[in-house]
């Protein structure tokens, strides 16, 4: 059967056509991020599907996915894992899986691919091994989300090494079988002034963590743990503020959002007012508005008739 009326020449007839329903949503929209200056892409997606189903297929990649609405039945490991909002999906590299909807409603998700050596920062012992695909731990699933989200609309490469390695880290340890390395990292405020050094140096197009990591002879993970536990933001966070300081003294210089934006490094305007509202509370614009001093009302004024 085709699911619709036919007549013995094979056309539709009007009176047999099904009733109107809404159009299935089925998107997907693909990001890339990149670890640091000349670092490695990390691909970003965002997937909303009604009636998608994948053929079975494997990736290169760990694939990590944060269920944000409806359930996905997903074929693994000889077995079914149906998700739920809030879950998190691990599927290791090269095997095969499938997924689709398991309910009426559809399913969305956001996913990353990771290479497998990212997995591995933070701990010892070689690729990890996660016995389960499904897991429940809602704190990270939201950190991962909001991540996720934020990097898909800006993917500023510093701010992608800062944050993802340390989550996909912090998977690893909570979830895997491997062994975690060791948290403590000698000489962590000597570090984390280094690295804060290198940064304010080069404001506008910063050094990766990695590379800072192999010139003081650390991973990266120590030194985002270092940097982490002296100044309780990480590095992106940190240079985040530092331009949005240098910002201010260029706006109240006179200079235009558009214009400052490029001098301190921030990818557009609308990064960097995204930077400002936070940490100022106002958008660069206002701000600029209100440090200037206002000439146009003086200007517009009449001049008095001489007596």
């Amino acid at each position: 059967m085709t699911g619709r009326g036919e007549t013995a020449a094979g056309t539709v007839t009007e009176s047999a056509k099904p009733p109107s329903k809404p159009s299935a949503r089925e998107e997907a929209r693909w990001t890339r991020a990149v670890l640091g200056r000349g670092g490695r892409p990390l691909d970003l997606l965002t997937a909303r599907f009604d009636r998608h189903r994948y053929a079975p297929h494997a990736h290169d990649e760990f694939t990590i996915g944060v269920s944000v609405g409806g359930s996905e039945l997903i074929g693994y490991r000889g077995g079914h894992l149906r998700t739920g909002p809030g879950s998190i999906v691990v599927l290791a590299p090269g095997e095969m899986h499938t997924g689709g909807p398991a309910a009426c409603e559809g399913y969305a998700y956001r996913a990353l691919y990771a290479e497998p050596s990212l997995l591995s920062e933070g701990a010892v012992g070689g690729l990890p091994h996660f016995r389960e695909g499904l897991l429940d731990d809602p704190e990270l699933a939201a950190a991962l989300r909001v991540a996720h989200t934020e990097l898909s609309a800006c993917p500023d490469p510093l701010e992608a090494e800062s944050r993802l390695p340390w989550l996909l880290a912090a998977l690893t340890r909570r979830h895997s079988t491997a062994r975690p390395g060791r948290d403590e990292v000698p000489g962590a405020a000597r570090i984390a002034d280094a690295v804060r050094d290198r940064l304010a140096d080069e404001l506008q197009d910063p050094p990766s963590l990695a590379a800072l990591a192999t010139d003081l002879g650390l991973s990266r993970y120590q030194l985002l743990r270092a940097f982490r536990t002296t100044t309780g933001i990480p590095p992106y966070a940190w240079l985040a503020q530092h331009r949005v300081n240098r910002a201010r003294r260029l706006l109240e210089s006179g200079l235009r959002p558009a214009e400052v934006a490029a001098l301190v490094g921030f990818a557009d305007q609308a990064h960097l007012t995204r930077w400002f509202r936070r940490v100022l509370g106002v958008t660069p614009a206002a701000y600029r508005a209100s440090v200037l001093p206002s000439s146009s009302s003086s200007s517009s004024l009449s001049p008095l008739p001489s007596p």
